[in-house]
């Protein structure tokens, strides 16, 4: 058996992960999507497919916000501005997907901006 990249390494443990992790109406799912530079948020309702809320470093007004995109604290801004934007669409409770990464670093801070910003999850 060939040993699998890192990159399909995390898509295998995804794919198990969102078995188990699904979003509803009422409790949609908080997906994170993570690369070298920057970091993404998604709110998602799977039960319709359609994505409520999200938030990017890729944003012109959250990058001029941060000075790098890719460390913990640009994660936790980008957790705090999913939180707002979520409350503002009527989200108080979701569900937590890590996306396949381990729950540290830049995952981690991410959660911990969005708990603070009044997500529970």
């Amino acid at each position: 058996m060939a040993k699998l990249s890192r990159r399909e390494a995390r898509e295998r443990r995804h794919k198990r992960l969102r078995q188990r992790v699904v979003g509803t109406a009422a409790r949609p799912r908080l997906n994170v999507y993570r690369s070298l530079h920057h970091i993404h948020a998604q709110i998602i309702d799977d039960s319709i497919g359609h994505t409520l809320v999200s938030a990017s470093s890729v944003e012109p007004e959250l990058r001029a916000k941060l000075g790098s995109t890719g460390n913990k604290e640009a994660a936790k801004e980008i957790g705090l501005a999913i939180a707002e934007r979520a409350k503002e669409a009527g989200i108080t409770k979701v569900v937590f997907d890590r996306g396949g990464y381990i729950y540290h670093g830049r995952i981690a801070s991410l959660a911990e901006g969005a708990r603070e910003g009044g997500l529970e999850f």
